[in-house]
């Protein structure tokens, strides 16, 4: 795997992990939210100080993003689409 590939992978395994969305990771980094997604897409090559901080962020050593995945380990799944998680809608309650 390529290190760009790696470093996306471990990104995103990170954070999905600890259930941090990309914006929220992106904010606290410092950094734009595309800019984020476009380095979990493999379309952004990240600079040494941009790992730094994110590796702060995320509070791992710098080395996590350079861990190779098991053969045949699926791709971190995404978090759920949307910014809020959906509310159900109350009952009126009834008079006695």
């Amino acid at each position: 795997m390529k290190a760009r590939a790696l470093v996306a992978w471990n990104v995103r395994r990170i954070r999905v992990d600890r259930g941090i969305p990309q914006e929220q990771l992106a904010y606290d980094a410092g950094i734009d939210r595309s800019y984020m997604g476009g380095l979990e897409r493999q379309t952004e090559n990240p600079t040494i100080d941009l790992l730094d901080r994110l590796a702060e962020t995320l509070d791992v050593e710098l080395s996590e993003f350079f861990v190779q995945p098991p053969k045949g380990a699926a791709p971190p799944k995404t978090l759920p689409k949307g910014r809020k998680p959906i509310r159900t809608k109350r009952k009126k309650r009834e008079s006695a």
